[in-house]
């Protein structure tokens, strides 16, 4: 698989603050990657250090095969880490012609990029006039002038309202589906969710998972159980190897799958051991819950 950038070991510290700690990941082709962690985590230094605006402290990274410099890379890349910042009494079009000046990109690709964030029909209004959510599409619009194979945004999100959410993830995945690869960091797990194929984990700097999202924990889900033998049911999951972790709340019975199996399955296996089912469940964790159990592990 085509790699876009390599990142090894990476540790950048502010005096007595590591805000990056022995980093390591792999962005590949065709993903969307979400890099996942709470504010103070070390997603925004991390994306510093990759577009040459923060210094490393140790550690190394390169863009594509290793023999451009970064420099020349960043020429392929698009990035949008801080809030939106245009000539605010001039109109969205006459922002962007200055940008593709500034990167000497041509003026013909502006209305293409206006209508893959839906602003074409806005191109003559000024930036002033703009909600937020426009001037954070616009600023996607800026970042796709020069056709990147790569587009990093740094919370893309924050603070619209829901409905400047949802336009801006579905500009995401229009941009993913046609072929560009997506960097984003972000705090919110729904996002990460409903977005990235790919997900890096991070916390106060260190990485606690990276891989697909729907591979974060292999989990099989869990049945929510009640039965009038309770401690008997308790017995025969805590000896059955089938089941990891079994939580007891009051008369409910959680237990978490180490394999897969249906509810049908289990309810007869049930029944075979003498243990009629009062209430039976099966739920699929959300990647919350298992965003919770990888981070209480560590």
């Amino acid at each position: 698989m085509e790699s876009i950038l390599t990142i090894n070991n990476l540790t950048k510290k502010f005096g007595y603050l590591t805000a990056v700690k022995d980093l390591s990941f792999t962005i590949n082709k065709g993903n969307v990657y979400g890099i996942l962690g709470p504010n103070g985590s070390g997603k925004s230094t991390t994306l510093g250090i990759v577009l040459n605006v923060v210094n490393k402290t140790q550690g190394d990274f390169h863009w594509f095969d290793g023999n451009t410099s970064t420099h020349d890379a960043l020429k392929k890349v698009g990035a949008i880490i801080e809030r939106p910042n245009f000539y605010p009494y001039m109109t969205a079009e006459q922002n962007l012609k200055l940008v593709c000046r500034i990167k000497d990109v041509n003026q013909s690709k502006i209305a293409e990029k206006l209508e893959i964030v839906g602003l074409l029909d806005r191109k003559d209004h000024k930036f002033k006039t703009y909600s937020l959510g426009m001037k954070q599409r616009l600023a996607i619009a800026s970042a796709l002038l020069n056709d990147p194979e790569i587009l990093i945004l740094d919370e893309p999100t924050n603070g619209l309202d829901p409905q400047g959410i949802h336009q801006i993830r579905a500009i995401i995945k229009q941009i993913a589906s046609q072929g560009t690869t997506i960097l984003l960091a972000s705090h919110l797990l729904d996002e990460v969710e409903k977005v990235c194929s790919h997900v890096v984990v991070l916390r106060k700097g260190e990485k606690l998972y990276s891989g697909r999202v729907d591979e974060m924990i292999s989990s099989h889900g869990f049945f929510e159980l009640k039965a009038e033998k309770h401690e008997e049911l308790i017995q025969i999951l805590e000896q059955d190897t089938s089941f990891g972790n079994v939580k007891v709340e009051g008369q409910l019975i959680t237990a978490f799958l180490n394999q897969p199996m249906d509810a049908p399955s289990f309810n007869k296996l049930m029944f075979e051991k003498g243990i009629v089912l009062s209430h039976l469940v099966k739920r699929k964790e959300s990647l919350e819950e298992q965003f919770l159990q990888l981070t209480d592990h560590k």
